[in-house]
């Protein structure tokens, strides 16, 4: 697996990570913890040091999972949390919170459940209104001289507020959604961090799912899987959407490779400090995703993907609104 360093950071990464949270949650079906530890661990051994999840991802339960999976690989991987969500008395999620004293109470439980010294990379899972991000960007440069963590990172934020954070303390990484068909970051969050030297971690690099290919608008979800609430997914929009996932499946043949893989070669293609966290349930999806960081995109495949997808109008919001209302702050 190829490596890649987080922008002027110098936190050396594989060029795929994993993302953790669907093994437990946000997705109709779970695997059993044996099976979530045996995958994570086999990501490790084909290469795989970059793995992600957050506190709220259970809640708790994901970080304990994926804690408990790489304890005997400790010092082979990189280890990324997040915090800034407020949990009443049964553990459920009830709002945003990243007061400083929360943030550092926050940073004591990811710790245990993770079973870590240090946490590698601290990510605010989303920006807080209530709260100068000066302020978080303080407590976590608390937390870094405290030796608690290593590395400062902001999820789904505006551009101006990453700027405000990293003028406190230097932010390693930004973590937001990024794909072929969600493209926003390109407008200004990106240019901002390639100023800064700031890296870039795509998640939902597959748009959940449908840039596979796996899914149409005939494809159904239980009750509890996340895509339901999502105007993107909606059937009609599923339809609508196809144009772009034939795109890759045209690249792809040519490539002997899969649409998932065009999708994220076309990720790394883009900038060399941008890391995809793909997420996966499935032992074959895991070597499928691994597989992308070998395919070379040259320019004038690059172009091609360029031109047709300036073509495609993607359908359907990506977040329900009030979760929407959550980003970009």
């Amino acid at each position: 697996m190829k490596k890649r360093v987080l922008g002027k950071s110098g936190l050396e990464v594989s060029a795929i990570g994993f993302g953790c949270m669907g093994l437990n949650f946000g997705y109709a079906t779970s695997v059993s913890k044996e099976e979530g530890i045996k995958l994570i661990r086999q990501a490790v051994e084909r290469g795989v040091t970059f793995f992600d999840t957050a506190e709220v991802y259970g809640p708790f339960a994901n970080e304990e999972l994926v804690g408990e999976a790489l304890a005997p690989l400790r010092e082979q991987v990189v280890i990324a949390t997040k915090f800034g969500f407020e949990f009443g008395p049964e553990g459920q999620q009830t709002g945003l919170n990243s007061r400083p004293e929360h943030i550092k109470q926050a940073a004591e439980g990811s710790l245990k459940r993770l079973g870590v010294e240090t946490i590698d990379l601290y990510y605010q899972h989303r920006v807080d209104p209530d709260l100068p991000i000066e302020e978080v960007a303080g407590a976590v440069k608390d937390l870094i001289l405290e030796g608690k963590v290593k590395h400062f990172g902001i999820s789904e934020a505006a551009a101006q507020t990453i700027r405000r954070a990293h003028a406190v303390r230097p932010v390693t990484a930004v973590q937001s959604e990024y794909s072929l068909w969600w493209r926003r970051p390109e407008e200004e969050v990106l240019p901002a961090l390639e100023e800064l030297g700031i890296g870039f971690v795509p998640y939902s690099p597959l748009g959940k799912g449908f840039l596979t290919g796996k899914i149409d608008e005939n494809a159904e979800f239980a009750g509890t899987d996340i895509r339901n609430t999502i105007p993107r997914f909606a059937p009609e929009a599923r339809k609508a959407n196809r144009a772009l996932v034939d795109l890759l499946g045209e690249i792809a043949d040519r490539k002997d490779a899969t649409p998932a893989q065009i999708a994220l070669a076309w990720l790394l293609a883009q900038k060399p400090w941008i890391v995809p966290i793909p997420g996966t349930r499935r032992p074959e999806r895991l070597e499928e995703n691994i597989g992308a960081a070998a395919i070379e995109l040259p320019l004038d495949d690059l172009r091609e993907i360029e031109g047709a997808a300036s073509r495609i109008t993607v359908q359907g919001a990506r977040y329900p609104e009030e979760l929407e209302r959550l980003t970009g702050r």
